[in-house]
């Protein structure tokens, strides 16, 4: 429940502290909770990379702005993407996480204070921005940041502006892992604007059956998940603009500046 309080809070615009409310996502302290909780970030991470690598497999030196455990960046580094790959994160435990992470080409990996990345203009190829902005009450000034940062920009967010996810249950979850926005397409692409970047390209994703079906419990879940990937996959097949107006799919995007 108080990660419901600090959600709703944050959806109220009262003052929290952004770092408060993440504290307790890179502090667990029950070891087997803990691995779990890392192989469900290390599956997110191999999903966006090939996103990443999909839109622009060339970048150069990599920025990536909420980096979390550094999931993403090994995920990157494992693909060969970056010659240099660089990650700040508001919460100072995920980046100390990070930092125990043995990734190749990795140079600095530091908690910052949620407003300006301590790094010159144009420092970067490529500035990352992988299910963040949905976490940030007011995310232009983010967005901003990055394009300071870097000449391209990719943006994922999870399309949460649907049926599906109106559900009160769906929305309770949203708010439990700090979802403060729920994004459409061209909701994302307005704010891109707004940041100076132009939308060169795009994807979307229905996820996988790993994805869907990691945290069953046992085979009656594990077949449901199945049966939920299999309508959802077909359903986007069929028409991937109506999917995303019937149930969440991950949605990323390159930009540049204009």
């Amino acid at each position: 429940m108080h990660a419901l309080r600090l959600a709703q809070a944050l959806l109220e615009s009262v003052p929290v502290s952004l770092r408060e409310f993440y504290a307790p996502h890179y502090t667990v302290t029950d070891a087997a909770e803990g691995e779990r909780l890392g192989r469900w970030r290390a599956l997110g991470a191999a999903n966006k990379a090939a996103h990443v690598a999909a839109l622009y497999p060339s970048a150069g030196a990599v920025v990536e702005i909420g980096c979390g455990d550094g999931a993403l960046l090994a995920a990157l580094s494992a693909r060969g993407i970056g010659s240099q790959l660089d990650g700040f994160e508001i919460s100072p435990e995920a980046a100390g996480l990070a930092r125990l992470k043995d990734i190749p080409r990795v140079g600095r990996i530091e908690a910052y204070d949620g407003e300006r990345i301590p790094a010159d203009d144009d420092a970067y190829d490529l500035a990352v921005l992988s299910h963040v902005v949905e976490h940030i009450p007011e995310p232009l000034p983010v967005l901003r940041e990055a394009a300071r940062l870097a000449p391209r920009v990719i943006v994922e967010v999870p399309l949460e502006a649907n049926r599906s996810a109106r559900r009160p249950s769906v929305r309770a979850e949203a708010a439990r892992i700090g979802h403060v926005h729920a994004f459409d397409r061209a909701a994302v692409r307005d704010l891109c604007s707004q940041a100076g970047l132009k939308v060169v390209s795009e994807l979307t994703d229905p996820l996988s059956l790993a994805h869907h079906s990691f945290f069953a419990a046992d085979a009656a879940a594990r077949g449901k998940a199945a049966l939920k990937t299999f309508v959802r996959r077909t359903a986007f097949r069929a028409s991937p603009e109506r999917a995303e107006r019937l149930f969440t799919v991950h949605y990323a995007c390159l930009a540049a500046r204009r």
